[in-house]
Order: structure tokens, then sequence, then C-alpha cells
């Protein structure tokens, strides 16, 4: 029996084949297809992926409730599937095979009233000198130093970003941010709040004792063989502290301007920005949107061996050689201000600014490019040439904008598609007069050839069953040229400067993400979804986004 997005209301058991599981191990990509307290109550087990189709063990294969339940996880992971009926005792073998994220938290739980360890007994004695005189002592056993290892370790393997820990009505809730996307991965009991919170702020030396108002802390851990740091914020709110750690893996490495995914247009635009001896480079995009990786990538390209190079950074994200890094500190009034102000006594060639958040921080930073140095930063706007106005609105005067802005460019992340999982698509004549009105503003021998099919993601297979796994950037940049200067003087409106950039040859990220479906590296909804973004719609509701393989339990 199949099923795909469709409602099932009836069967019977003749129709429906049966298959023993016996001890065959289930992989656990396709457990997680299925969470395990859904499993359990509805009595439904993944078996395994053939031909694309999940294969599903049921108990009894006519119980509704239980069929409408499979219906909407797999319409969620976009996979069709069989049934087959099993026994009670395949079923019950199969419930054991569940050992990832929940299970080794699940046992570190039945652990908690253990006995402390070498290690547990510093923690505690931490947690109890900065706890002293409160009248309260936080518990931090090793069950929970083993549930916050456990949650890092998962995160990190299952490529995380970000990971949120906080507390609602029905328990702690960890979630995964994977490819940009928020997913429940367990649901702790309330009890175990406080001392995860604890155990993550003794590990980023916060103040144990401080729930009142934000901290922000750091720590690096070992994981699979590599170091990993974690960027710890900790934010009140109502139901108690929440607490969200950013993921920088020194594992991955930093990348060089030729693996950003650039065109080769763009490539070489950079690559003659970088090597300007004064001016300023600057990154448009919202927060998460790769900006300080295509910094990063930009000073890995320079010569840190005869020049001298400064980063102002908030935070340091990773440490790189023959740059020197400086962390703000806004908290002794070091910020991006003082810090401009500072660098340029220390004889640099070149610097980098985390962001330019304020007009004194444009203004210093217009100053440093006037007076002989490359300043890369970046900027919160929504598209390249919204920096100008930005700049503008910041009290930068134009006629200073016009002689050292060199390179302005946006960027956005979209999913990258997994090998063997797209389908094909043609390209219907809708389609196609759509694609050429995107591509109408520019000049015809800079236009694309439209493909006749595109590949689209309606499931995944057994090693990718999202259908996506990891990102690539898109970009839109310009150069400044002398009719571009010419409107920031006098008319430096985002429309007028977009339209003049665009005759000139500028790829939007739009049209560099219906490029990059063309070269079918992305899914064609990524542009669908990049160009909602675009407009300041919420295209990022769970029910229009596939999951990633991260399996969502609670314990």
């Amino acid at each position: 029996m199949f099923g795909q997005n469709s409602d099932i209301k009836s069967n019977t058991t003749s129709s429906v084949p049966t298959k023993t599981i016996g001890t065959n191990a289930i992989p656990q990509d396709v457990l997680a297809l299925i969470p395990v307290d859904s499993a359990r109550h509805y009595k439904i087990i993944p078996i395994d992926i053939k031909d694309n189709v999940l294969e599903v063990g049921m108990l009894d294969p006519t119980d509704i409730d239980s069929l409408d339940a499979l219906n909407f996880i797999t319409r969620q992971a976009q996979i069709p599937f069989k049934i087959f009926q099993i026994t009670k005792e395949d079923f019950e073998n199969a419930l054991k095979m569940y050992k990832g994220l929940t299970g080794e938290v699940g046992v570190a739980l039945d652990e908690l009233d253990s006995q402390l360890s070498a290690e547990n007994q510093t923690i505690q004695a931490e947690i109890n000198k900065q706890e002293q005189g409160k009248g309260e002592q936080l518990r931090e056993d090793a069950p929970i130093i083993k549930i916050v290892a456990t949650i890092l370790r998962y995160a990190v393997e299952g490529r995380a970003s970000d990971v949120h820990i906080e507390q609602s009505e029905k328990g702690v809730k960890v979630r995964f941010r994977v490819d940009g996307i928020l997913h429940t991965s367990l649901t702790l009991p309330k009890k175990t709040h406080r001392s995860i919170v604890a155990r993550i702020k003794v590990l980023s030396n916060l103040r144990l004792d401080e729930r009142r108002k934000p901290q922000d802390g750091r720590f690096s851990a070992v994981i699979g063989g590599g170091r990993v740091d974690f960027r710890v914020s900790t934010f009140p709110t109502s139901e108690g502290e929440k607490v969200v750690m950013r993921i920088l893996d020194r594992t991955k490495g930093l990348l060089t301007i030729d693996d950003l995914g650039l065109s080769k247009e763009y490539n070489r635009m950079i690559k003659r920005a970088i090597k300007r001896p004064y001016g300023l480079i600057l990154i448009s995009g919202p927060t998460g949107s790769g900006k300080s990786t295509t910094l990063y990538s930009m000073l890995a390209s320079l010569d840190r061996e005869t020049k001298n190079i400064l980063s102002l950074e908030d935070p340091v994200e990773y440490h790189m050689d023959g740059v020197n890094q400086s962390q703000m500190r806004p908290e002794i009034g070091y910020d991006f201000a003082t810090g401009l102000r500072t660098t340029l006594r220390q004889d640099p060639d070149i610097i980098m600014v985390g962001e330019i958040r304020d007009g004194e921080t444009a203004k210093l930073a217009i100053q440093a490019a006037l007076t002989g140095h490359l300043v890369l930063s970046t900027i919160h706007t929504n598209s390249a040439t919204g920096i100008i106005p930005r700049l503008v609105d910041m009290g930068v005067d134009p006629y200073l904008i016009a002689p050292t802005l060199v390179l302005g460019m946006a960027q956005r992340l979209v999913r990258r598609i997994c090998p063997n999982t797209g389908v094909p698509t043609k390209i219907t004549p809708s389609m196609r007069l759509m694609l050429e009105k995107e591509f109408a503003p520019l000049d015809p021998k800079k236009r694309p050839p439209i493909p006749e099919e595109v590949l689209e993601v309606e499931k995944g297979n057994k090693e990718c069953p999202s259908g996506t796994r990891g990102r690539v950037a898109v970009f839109e940049m310009f150069e400044t040229s002398p009719e571009l200067e010419q409107i920031i003087l006098h008319t430096p409106t985002d429309d007028k400067l977009r339209d003049l950039v665009q005759k000139q040859g500028m790829i939007t990220m739009k049209q560099d993400a219906i490029i990059k479906a063309f070269n079918k590296q992305i899914p064609f909804q990524e542009v669908h979804v990049l160009g909602g973004a675009l407009q300041g719609e919420d295209v990022t509701k769970e029910d229009e986004v596939a999951p990633t393989t991260t399996d969502t339990n609670t314990i």
C-alpha cells in the first residue's frame, strides 16, 4: 500500500504485505524520519528506504489515527511510503534501535541521582561558590554533563549552526538550526533546565547567580577529534533563561574566494577590489547570510606577510594567522568606533570592521579609506545598492562615498540539492516567459540560456532524506563607476542606483539563484523562497519547509 500527501481512511490487513524485521539493524537516518514518541504512540516503525519509498511497519494497518499520523509525518518529510504488517515482537525490537540523541540523553536522565565524579565535584564547588549566600544551590550531576555533551556532539555531527535551549510549559526544548531552519530535536523534563543552563554557564565563565540580564561568553570543546568553538548567549525570559550557542567548527576550515560559489565575473571583481591600496568594500545582508564567511575568505586571500592587517570583531569567530584580531567589549567602552580610532595609530594597511552599526563608525571607516587604507566591513541592508542610501542615512556625505566605495555587494544563503535526489521538471511556457522577463534588463550577451528542465526536490533518499544538504551563497555586487558617482552625488536613491548597475551588467541575487538552479546546484523551489525573502515575506514556516534528518523526540 502506497501513500503520499493523501488521506487514507481505510485499509484491510489482507491487502497489506507482511515483513519480518528480526535483528536486522535499521539505519538511524531512517529511524529519524519518524520520531520515537510518534513511533511508540501510533505503533509505526520506519524500516527502510527502497527506490525512494519509505517502508513502514505497522501493528494495525487499519488504525485510522495511525494512518493519519503517518500521512502527516511523511508529507512533512516529502517522501512516499509503503505499509507492511509486522509482529509485536518486531515492533518492540525496532523501538530499541532508537539509540540516537534521545537514547543517549535518556540514559543520562536515568542516572540523575548517581554519585558525582571528580570533575563534577569541581563544577559543584564552583557553583556553590558563586551561589554562596543566595540561599540556594544548583545541582550539577554527572548526567547533566553527559546531556550537555551529547547535545553538543549531535549538533556538530548534524551540521547545526546554532543550538537553542529554552523552557516552555511542556519542558525544556532543544532546537538545532540546520541549513538555516530551526527544528526541535529534543524535549527534556522541566527539572533539568536550571542544571543545563548552569553547566553551560560554567563552561562559558558566566555568572551563575545572574539571571536578570543577558550574558555573553564562549568555550571550546574537542568533538570528533577536532576542536569546536561555541559562542554562548543567555537571555532572560518569563519562563526562565534561554540559551543560544553558535557553533564555530574549526575543523571545517576557512573558505577561499574560489570556494564561495561566485560567478567568474564576480570572482574577478572581488579579487580586483582586495588588491586596491585603499578604499571601502562593504558586504550587506541579514544575520546568518554568510557575510563573515565572505569577509574571512577575503582576509585569507590577502598578503598577510608584508601587510599589517587588523580586524575589529564582535565576536572573533575564527582565529587567523597573520591578522591582528581584536575583540570588541562595549561594556567597557571599547566598541567599533573606539577600535577604529585606535587601529589608525597602529600603522595598518588593511582594516576589517566586523559591522558598521552607527554613523560614527561609518564616518570613521570612510575617513580610514580616504587616508590610504583598505577597509572591509559589513552593513545591514536589503540589497547591494541599498548600501549607499544607508550610509547617507547614517550621516555620511555623498561626496565622501563616491571616491571611497570600491565594491558594494549583498548575499543570501540558499539550500544546496543533494546528488541523485532532484526530480526533473520541464520549463513550461509561462515559466519561460517569467525567466525571460527576469533577465530582460541584462545585455543579451550576458543572459544565460534557459534550459528545457530544472530540478525540484519532492523526496529524498536514504543518504539524504530531505533532498537538500548544506547551503550555497547567491550574490549581487557592483563596482563604482563615473556614472554611478554622479548618481551618488546628486540622487542617491535605491531605485536609480539599481537601474544603473543592472544596465551595467549586475546579476541580482535572484538571477544568481536562477542561474544556480539552471546549473542544478540548487532546487528550483529555492528561487521562490529567495524571491519571497527579498520581498519580506515569511517563507520559513515549518509546514512549508522540508525537515532535516534531525530527529524530534520527547523524553
